[in-house]
């Protein structure tokens, strides 16, 4: 198993279909899983910390869980087979549950818990990049912080 983290949500054109990328930490694979928009949206959510009114449905199964007196440990990322991924969530006192990736990384952000994947999955789904397109994607990012609307005024 590899340790992954997301990288973020993203829109696929032209499709306008939504996926969540996930990256080694490390190595140099990416891991681009397509998801229903929801759970983009509930994985955006927790990845910019919104705090919603009312739980949502992956802020109330995470209370309880906990008020079971149990914790999500890690999500596991097992198989991938014609393009479906399968996940499972893995509790602390032992119980693993079988998951859509989607919902265990909704779950894994709003609980700190690991994301692992599978290494065969990743040899069969997982996108290679180098370390010069590491530096490179870090050199935009590092641009988009600092950049100020108005730079773009005439």
């Amino acid at each position: 198993m590899r340790e992954m983290e997301v990288t973020g949500v993203r829109i696929e054109m032209p499709t306008n279909q939504p996926l969540v990328l996930l990256h080694e930490v490390e190595g140099l694979r990416y891991l681009p899983i397509w998801i229903g928009a929801v759970e983009a949206s509930a994985i955006a959510q927790a990845q910019q910390n919104i705090v919603t009114p009312r739980p949502l449905t992956h802020e109330l199964f995470v209370s309880v869980i906990g008020e079971l007196g149990d914790e999500i440990e890690e999500i596991r990322i097992v198989d991938v087979s014609e393009g479906v991924f399968y996940a499972e969530i893995v509790f602390a006192s032992g119980a693993v549950v079988e998951s859509r990736p989607s919902d265990a990384i909704a779950l894994a952000l709003r609980s700190a818990a690991r994301i692992v994947c599978a290494e065969d999955v990743l040899d069969e789904a997982g996108i290679s990049s180098t370390r010069d397109e590491e530096a490179e994607v870090e050199r935009f990012r590092e641009f988009l912080d600092s950049v100020d609307p108005a730079d773009f005024e005439p």
